[in-house]
C-alpha cells in the first residue's frame, strides 16, 4: 500500500484520511466519523461498543475493517480502525445521528473529486498548483516541478503497457534512474537531504528536478524505441535513460565547478527565496 495521509474536513470537523494509490481509494478513521456524527466525549468507547454489537450481529462490514496508522494527538503515528467509502456508508447506518444524511452526501463528493482527478489529470495538477503555492514556492520552481509530474505520468503510462506492475516494481525501476543520473539511490538522496517521509522531488532544486525530468523522459523515449519486454529488460533502459542525464549533469558541474545534487532541501528553497 502506497500512503498519503491527509486531513478532511466535515462541517469544521477533521476526519484523519489516508489515500492508498494502489487501491485508489480513500480509507477513514473510524473513531472520528464517529465523533463527527455523535458529539460523544469518548468516541472510542463509543466506537468500542459498537463494534462489540456489530460483530456479535455477525456484521460483515466490521470484520473486514483493518487498522493503518495515523497521527495521533500526541504528535505520534498510531494504529487506528480505518474504513473505506464503502463500508462507512454502511457503518453510518449503524449510528443514529441527524448528521448521517449530510455526511454521506460529503463522502460521495469526496468519492467522486477523486475518481475525476484520476480521470482527468489536470485536475489534480490545479489542486497541486494552488497547494505550491500556498506553501511559497516560486513560480518558476512550480513550473518545473508541474512539468516534471506530466513526464512522470507519461513514464508510468509506458511502464504500465510494457507490462511493469505498480508498486515494487516502479519504485525499483525510480531507483535505477535516479541512481543512474545523480550516483546515488533513492534512500541515499533523500538522507542527503535530510528527508524521511517527505517527497524528493518536492525538495529538489531546479536543476535538480530539470534533469530528473531529462533521466525519465529519456527512459521513456528509449523504453518506446527498444520496446522492452519485462522487468529485466525495463531495468537496463532505466539505466540507460538515466545516463543520458548523468552525461549531462557531469558536463553542467564541469562547466560550473558546483555539485548538482546537493542537500538543500525544501526549507533552505524557501528560506533563499525569501531572502
Amino acid at each position: 500500500m502506497k500512503e498519503n495521509n491527509a486531513i478532511q474536513i466535515f462541517e469544521d470537523r477533521k476526519v484523519r484520511s489516508v489515500w492508498d494509490a494502489i487501491e485508489e481509494k480513500w480509507y477513514f478513521s473510524i473513531v472520528d466519523v464517529v465523533a463527527v456524527l455523535t458529539d460523544s466525549v469518548d468516541a472510542n468507547a463509543y466506537w468500542r461498543k459498537l463494534k462489540q454489537r456489530l460483530k456479535e450481529e455477525g456484521n460483515q462490514t466490521v470484520t473486514n475493517c483493518h487498522g493503518l496508522k495515523m497521527l495521533a494527538l500526541d504528535g505520534k503515528m498510531r494504529m487506528t480502525d480505518v474504513a473505506d467509502t464503502e463500508q462507512l456508508f454502511r457503518l453510518v447506518q449503524s449510528i443514529p445521528s441527524p448528521k448521517a444524511e449530510p455526511f454521506k452526501l460529503w463522502l460521495a463528493e469526496l468519492a467522486s473529486d477523486s475518481l475525476d482527478e484520476m480521470q482527468d489529470p489536470e485536475l489534480s495538477i490545479d489542486k497541486a498548483l494552488k497547494q505550491y503555492l500556498e506553501l511559497g514556492y516560486s513560480e518558476n520552481w512550480i513550473n518545473q516541478r508541474l512539468k516534471s509530474i506530466e513526464i512522470r505520468k507519461e513514464l508510468t503510462d509506458e511502464w504500465k503497457y510494457r507490462g511493469i506492475k505498480e508498486g515494487i516494481q516502479f519504485a525499483t525501476l525510480t531507483d535505477i534512474i535516479t541512481k543512474a543520473w545523480s550516483d546515488r539511490t533513492t534512500k541515499e538522496y533523500k538522507v542527503l537531504k535530510g528527508l524521511k517521509k517527505e517527497n524528493l522531488r518536492d525538495n529538489m532544486t531546479n536543476t535538480e528536478l530539470i534533469l530528473n525530468m531529462l533521466a525519465e523522459a529519456s527512459t521513456k523515449d528509449i523504453s518506446q524505441a527498444v520496446k522492452p519486454k519485462g522487468l529485466e529488460a525495463s531495468k537496463k533502459v532505466a539505466k540507460e535513460g538515466g545516463n543520458v542525464a548523468k552525461v549531462a549533469r557531469k558536463e553542467l558541474e564541469s562547466k560550473t565547478g558546483k555539485k548538482v545534487v546537493t542537500a538543500i532541501n525544501a526549507k533552505k528553497i524557501m528560506g533563499l527565496k525569501n531572502k
